[in-house]
């Protein structure tokens, strides 16, 4: 392994755990060098950078996925990472909301419930 792909694992470990691990490990059987370039190119070049602090770097991702519409897998990683990295689940729910004037109800919507499912999940009490 190389000194980007050792990078990006350890990022991917601190943010997303064991189930960044899971998605990786599932590509490794139809596409392994996607899960190669998630972990160089998203963990080890773009999350390593200078500028944001993790925290930061989730409210963006969740913001993005939820702008997107149709991530809802995606969102659960990164809800879930959102919360291993420190974010309240106040902040969570108020970064997607605030895309509803840009992105329109439906996709924040199917958003905010993939984060309520998260919240149970977790026993947040929300």
């Amino acid at each position: 392994m190389n000194e980007r792909y050792e990078r990006g694992w350890q990022k991917l470990m601190e943010i997303d755990g064991e189930g960044g691990k899971r998605v990786i490990e599932s590509l490794k059987d139809i596409a392994p060098d996607l899960g190669q370039y998630v972990v160089e190119f998203a963990f080890g070049d773009i999350y390593s950078r200078e500028g944001l602090d993790v925290q930061q770097r989730q409210l963006v991702t969740i913001a993005s996925l939820t702008t997107q519409g149709g991530c809802e897998p995606q969102l659960n990683v990164h809800i879930n990472a959102a919360l291993n990295v420190g974010l309240s689940p106040d902040a969570i729910v108020e970064a997607i909301m605030h895309c509803a004037p840009y992105t329109g109800f439906p996709r924040v919507l199917n958003a905010i419930f993939v984060a309520k499912q998260i919240f149970e999940e977790r026993n947040l009490g929300i």
